[in-house]
């Protein structure tokens, strides 16, 4: 070989060796993001009987776990709160020194959203699955779900989520559940939590 051909090829190999040192630390530091709320995750759990992989996925899904993310609409923190949420959860809370700001931190947005799952999963218990229901009223709103709760809709999740008519919705329901049943495998449910069914 040729010393041009030989420093070519040193230098591919460096960058070789550097992509698959970065891409590992990469992979390390997502992980460890991913999995960095887990305390609070079960502590919200645990608080309002929420299923631990269930506000996991939602995390990932709203803020990729990113406790400083502000939506386009004003949601601020882990789970993407909007005020309204967070003014109801602290009147429900009767937290008094309450301004909407506390929720980037990590642990009060956790609770906060893990109380606003909680109300979600409740108003459709009478389905065969509340998850999608909550899902789709998390993302686009109750009015939305109720319209889209028609015949066997109203109470078969399978039918309700071929009935959305957002394509973002359907799209952001689907990708939780799959992320949810991906979270599962980590933690199992304590025998003393009743968890919403998927």
């Amino acid at each position: 070989m040729r010393k041009s051909t030989k420093n070519i090829f040193a230098k591919a190999v460096v960058v070789l060796i550097l992509v698959i040192i970065g891409s590992g630390v990469w992979q390390y530091y997502i992980e460890w993001r991913e999995d960095s709320f887990d305390n609070e995750i079960l502590s919200a759990s645990a608080k309002y009987n929420v299923e631990p992989a269930l506000i996991k996925a939602v995390i990932w899904r709203e803020s990729k776990f990113n406790p400083n993310a502000i939506g386009k609409k004003g949601e601020i923190g882990l789970m993407q709160i909007m005020p309204t949420t967070a003014r109801d959860w602290a009147e429900a809370q009767k937290l008094g020194m309450f301004a909407f700001s506390d929720l980037f931190n990590p642990e009060k947005n956790v609770v906060c959203g893990a109380w606003y799952l909680k109300k979600l999963l409740s108003r459709y218990q009478n389905t065969d699955n509340p998850i999608p229901y909550a899902l789709a009223d998390y993302n686009a709103g109750r009015g939305n779900v109720l319209k889209w709760m028609q015949g066997p809709a109203t109470t078969n999740s399978q039918q309700f989520i071929e009935q959305i008519k957002f394509s973002s919705t359907k799209h952001y329901v689907l990708s939780v559940v799959e992320r949810c049943n991906h979270y599962r495998a980590k933690w199992q449910p304590p025998k003393n939590q009743s968890l919403a069914k998927d």
